[in-house]
C-alpha cells in the first residue's frame, strides 16, 4: 500500500478546499493518516452517491438533511442524527432527499481519494 502520511493536528474548514464529486455532491478532507480517513459530504437535494463498493470499513454520521440509503439489499431512509456503518466490499449508495452533510470515517485511508 503506498503511504500519505498524515495531515496536520489542526484543519480549520476554512482552509480546506472542496472537491466536486458529482453533481450536487462536493466533499472536503478533513484529516488522515494511513490507517483511518475523516472526510465531510455536502449534499444538494437531488444528489446522488452512486452505488459503489470498496475495501474500506466506512461509518457515516448524518448530520442533517435526509437521504434515501441502500447498503447492500436494504434501502432506508437516514436523517440528521443517524448513522450507518457499511462493511467492507458491501454494494451501497445515496440519494439525497433533502439537503445535508454526512461525516465519513473510512479505514484505511481512501487512496483513491489522495490520488484524484
Amino acid at each position: 500500500m503506498k503511504t500519505f502520511g498524515a495531515s496536520k493536528e489542526f484543519l480549520m474548514n476554512k482552509e480546506l478546499e472542496w472537491e466536486t464529486v458529482a453533481e450536487g455532491v462536493e466533499r472536503q478532507i478533513m484529516g488522515y493518516d494511513d490507517r483511518i480517513m475523516l472526510v465531510k459530504v455536502n449534499f444538494e437535494k437531488g444528489g446522488i452517491g452512486q452505488m459503489h463498493e470498496h475495501h474500506h470499513s466506512q461509518v457515516t454520521y448524518v448530520v442533517s438533511g435526509s437521504f434515501k440509503l441502500t447498503i447492500g439489499e436494504e434501502t432506508r431512509t437516514v436523517a440528521g442524527g443517524d448513522a450507518f456503518y457499511i462493511p467492507p466490499h458491501v454494494m451501497h449508495g445515496a440519494v439525497c432527499m433533502e439537503a445535508g452533510t454526512l461525516i465519513d470515517v473510512f479505514s484505511p485511508i481512501r487512496e483513491d481519494f489522495m490520488e484524484g
